[in-house]
């Protein structure tokens, strides 16, 4: 496959890093939201974008030192490209379990109340952007493959479904708090949520681990002998 040009590379490095700086405030506000609300879907989307901007910081970091880096050898480019695509996974598998943990043991003694206008219009702010950001490394992706681009891509495209169902859920909170249907509405959207980042991590992990055969390989060191099935002794 031939070289990414400097104006592709340029143009790459740019949009991480405005991804970057745009989701920096995310974590900021969303946290000063959940401070006034009992949302469990607030509470569990405060944790999934701080654990975001760690991962984007790290895949901007990652890209930057591929591009310039000449003298980095074909392994130490696969072992950075892993490190940016495992930590967005680590990213989407760690926030899929706070948001699945925060639903179940809320469940029993959940209230509904609390404002939720500012979390919801941080939520659609989200929606239109990550979606915006998810088009843009899809086209990038088609246009010249790189593994820390696809790695943004499907974590915009999680980061949009995410989006989806906060949104719907807070809605449902804004305009109904006291509804039974409300409460529901709250957890299972967290469910949702959380079973789609844990699904969208390990797809992301299997990207670079391989198989699990292919992973033991690289942490021992050397081939695994195959599987072969005991064969019976035919009795004379």
């Amino acid at each position: 496959m031939d070289e990414m040009t400097r104006e592709q590379a340029a143009r790459r490095e740019k949009t991480l890093l405005t991804a970057l700086l745009l989701s920096a405030p995310g974590p900021i506000f969303t946290g000063m939201a959940v401070l006034s609300s009992q949302s469990t879907t607030q509470i569990a989307d405060f944790l999934r974008r701080g654990m975001d901007l760690v991962a984007l910081f790290l895949s901007w970091w990652v890209f930057r030192q591929l591009q310039r880096r000449a003298s980095l050898s074909q392994g130490e480019r696969s072992r950075l490209e892993r490190l940016a695509g495992l930590t967005v996974a680590a990213a989407m598998f760690v926030s899929g379990i706070v948001m699945l943990a925060l639903a179940i043991s809320r469940l029993p003694s959940y209230e509904p109340g609390g404002q939720v206008t500012l979390g919801l219009v941080i939520a659609v702010l989200g929606l239109l952007t990550n979606s915006w950001f998810w088009r843009r490394y899809t086209t990038m992706t088609r246009e010249k493959y790189s593994s820390v681009i696809a790695a943004q891509m499907k974590l915009y495209r999680a980061k949009a479904m995410v989006d989806l169902c906060v949104v719907a859920a807070l809605t449902s909170i804004a305009i109904a708090p006291a509804h039974p249907v409300t409460r529901y509405v709250d957890i299972v959207g967290s469910i949702i949520v959380a079973v789609y980042l844990l699904a969208s991590g390990a797809q992301t992990a299997g990207t670079h681990l391989g198989s699990p055969r292919a992973w033991l390989q690289r942490i021992f060191g050397r081939d695994l002998p195959a599987y072969a099935p005991p064969v019976e002794k035919k009795q004379d």
